[in-house]
């Protein structure tokens, strides 16, 4: 997670233009949370499409890994997660925690991915 020095900006936390450091847990070992901006979140709704779904059909019916839903939810997952780094960004974070990832069907055919976390201002250690 650590940004080499000369990326750093003045606070030692990561610049604006950087990649927005993102984790799982509830902070970073190297910088320390200076104010909590508020919950952050990107979602998508997906849809397979009839002739990747007649592909998937066919796979399921053989057994084995389905390779057209893996790759639908991956790219849905980071789009979400695209998402919600924008969304973070816009509130005025330079990072995110506690990040999670969810989904759930809607109606028989459409998937919703939403990734959500805490955005946050962190500044390096002192």
């Amino acid at each position: 997670m650590s940004q080499p020095q000369d990326q750093r900006g003045s606070t030692g936390a990561p610049p604006a233009h950087a990649a927005l450091p993102v984790t799982t847990t509830f902070e970073f070992p190297e910088w320390k949370i200076d104010r909590y901006v508020g919950s952050c979140f990107g979602l998508i709704v997906r849809s397979m499409g009839a002739l990747k779904g007649l592909g998937a059909a066919f796979k399921t019916i053989k057994g084995g890994e389905v390779t057209q839903y893996t790759e639908l939810l991956e790219d849905s997952r980071r789009h979400a997660m695209d998402r919600m780094i924008e969304n973070a960004r816009i509130m005025g974070a330079n990072a995110v925690v506690g990040m999670r990832f969810d989904s759930s069907e809607i109606g028989e055919s459409l998937t919703e991915i939403v990734a959500y976390g805490t955005a946050v201002v962190v500044s390096q250690r002192t």
